[in-house]
């Protein structure tokens, strides 16, 4: 029987050491493990120990020797354990891979004595669908083709049970038979694009499927580059819920395909039409001003500037000027456009490229602009609800939404600044809200979130608002101007009455250091039949924010762009 020596001063836990007095272990736990059950095990403490006795080789202690062979146990088993699984993954694999050859063989054709099918979308339900013990209706019914994604797959026995997805709709398609047994069907990855031919059921009593009807199909096609990627590279793997947010934006093409994603896409689309066909109905006239333009709206520090064939030139804050042009021809307009704000802010509600719905209204007062803005607001969530799908998305982001009561609260500037101080909310500064503040966006929010309820903010000082706002004749000292807040994300309107005096407005370009040459085309309309008139611009990523519970509205939007992100 050997003797294994250990010395905890200088051996080594390496395999290449003997475990001899020459070439001792360093700790008991590695020598058993190389050298398990020997004769006997010594140790010692060579270097550091004072006693001499501490120097020498002793036998290990009991306690130390029972733990290094309870550790060597737990390691053998666990080896053998890793050695049965391996052995299990290789015949598994072996297994798989007779299946797969054995699927390979297996070819499948339409049947051509079946009729020829009707192309459908997959929200269509129509005559298509055969009722279940009705009788005569489940005799041989219209045959249907359908495209989609797989959104979702399950096996069960020979069965394989596939959500698909086009855009429209989900539906639930069945596949049984040799069709379920195919190499495409055995290696269906998510997001692989199927055509798919059957007739479609009610789903059986107590079964739940999209619009309450499943596919059955007798055919399939998925062509070799229909097929999406699986393994480390698929979908589920590379776009994770769990994953950071600017990992997700820079997947921002595949994390459109989830449903959180899809379906604020679904009603921003909605609500861009509800906005056309609310302002049709209020015969409101859209327009589509210029993106590129040489003069300024809403101040400098916030301008994208560029060449343009020499000159300077400037990507659009706000359409409202060219708007405002429109009046006297075309009466009141609208336009629902891009607009660009070069604010180097990372906050959850700014963006650097975002829609803008603008509009002017003629001849008309502050009373009447702010009823204008609480229509629209109400009759674009009217439109967009009486979409029971539409209805349905917003239901799922925000379980707690409804369309708000009218009339929204109304709170002058003044009384936001005493409310302010009443409830200890500090401004930037850490000091009391006074009178002449530019109210903080956390502040605003926080106002607004305890109130909870939409909130005209009106009649801001001359000094923090643009310079063709309306002063308030009561009130010179401030302006005929709008915010409207939203619970949770805040301003998401801003509106104002126009100066439509010519001496007021030159005043006005006087006091900002704006020289008015540029604007000759603006400040014409005050020379020529001029009017009382207002407007707004309204952030389409914000109400939807708001609509549909989205922390920021970068998640509101196709592909994002704000400070550091213009890609993909």
């Amino acid at each position: 029987m050997a003797t294994i020596y250990i010395d905890e001063d200088i051996g080594k836990d390496e395999p290449t050491q003997q475990g001899t007095e020459e070439s001792p272990y360093k700790t008991l736990q590695f020598a058993y493990l190389e050298r398990p059950a020997e004769a006997q095990y010594l140790t010692r403490k060579s270097q550091s120990a004072d006693d001499e006795a501490a120097k020498e080789w002793k036998p290990a202690a009991k306690s130390a020797l029972k733990k290094a062979a309870n550790n060597y146990e737990q390691k053998k088993k666990k080896a053998a354990r890793e050695l049965e699984l391996a052995a299990q993954r290789k015949r598994h694999d072996e297994e798989r891979n007779k299946a797969l050859e054995e699927a390979k063989k297996i070819v499948i054709e339409e049947d051509t004595s079946l009729p020829a099918p009707v192309k459908i979308k997959l929200d269509e339900v129509g005559d298509h669908i055969k009722l279940r013990g009705t009788g005569e209706s489940e005799s041989k019914g219209t045959r249907v083709r359908v495209v989609g994604r797989v959104h979702r797959e399950r096996k069960q026995k020979d069965m394989l049970f596939i959500t698909l997805r086009d855009g429209y709709g989900f539906m639930q398609v069945v596949i049984g038979g040799q069709l379920a047994k195919t190499y495409e069907a055995v290696t269906l990855t998510r997001e692989t694009t199927m055509e798919i031919y059957g007739e479609m059921y009610e789903v059986p009593a107590g079964a739940h499927a999209p619009l309450n009807r499943e596919l059955h199909a007798d055919f399939y096609k998925i062509p070799k580059h229909w097929r999406a990627a699986g393994g480390d590279d698929a979908i589920t793997n590379r776009v994770q819920p769990g994953a950071e947010h600017s990992t997700l934006l820079d997947l921002r093409h595949l994390t459109l395909r989830g449903e959180v994603a899809s379906s604020v896409m679904l009603v921003r689309d909605a609500v861009e039409f509800a906005f056309n066909q609310a302002y049709k109905e209020s015969r409101i006239r859209k327009v589509s001003p210029p993106a590129l333009v040489q003069t300024q709206v809403e101040g400098g520090a916030t301008l994208f500037k560029f060449d343009y064939y020499g000159a300077d030139a400037f990507l659009t804050q706000s359409s409202q000027l060219y708007l405002e042009t429109c009046l006297p021809s075309m009466g009141d307009v609208y336009c629902i456009e891009k607009s660009f704000r070069a604010e180097k802010s990372l906050t959850r509600r700014h963006l650097s490229e975002y829609t803008h719905v603008e509009a002017e209204l003629d001849f008309i007062s502050f009373d009447d602009l702010l009823s204008h803005i609480e229509h629209m607001i109400c009759r674009v969530l009217e439109l967009v609800m009486a979409d029971p799908v539409i209805a349905g998305y917003i239901k799922h982001l925000n379980p707690e939404f409804s369309v708000p009561e009218r009339p929204f609260l109304r709170m002058k500037y003044s009384d936001a600044i005493e409310w302010l101080r009443e409830h200890e909310i500090l401004n930037e500064d850490g000091n009391p809200h006074a009178f002449g503040d530019d109210i903080a966006e956390a502040a605003e929010r926080r106002m607004t979130d305890i109130i909870n309820k939409p909130i005209f903010l009106t009649h801001f000082p001359v000094e923090i608002k643009a310079f063709y706002m309306q002063r308030d004749p009561a009130d010179p000292r401030v302006t005929e101007s709008v915010d409207c807040l939203m619970p949770g994300v805040g301003e998401i309107v801003g509106g104002s009455m126009r100066l439509d005096d010519h001496e007021a407005l030159m005043a006005a370009f006087k006091r900002e250091g704006l020289d008015p040459a540029p604007y000759y085309w603006y400040t014409d309309q005050r020379k020529y039949g001029s009017s009382p008139h207002g407007g707004y611009g309204l952030g389409l990523e914000r109400f939807l924010a708001w609509l549909c519970k989205q922390h920021t509205v970068r998640d509101c939007c196709l592909y994002p762009r704000f400070m550091g992100r213009c890609r993909p």
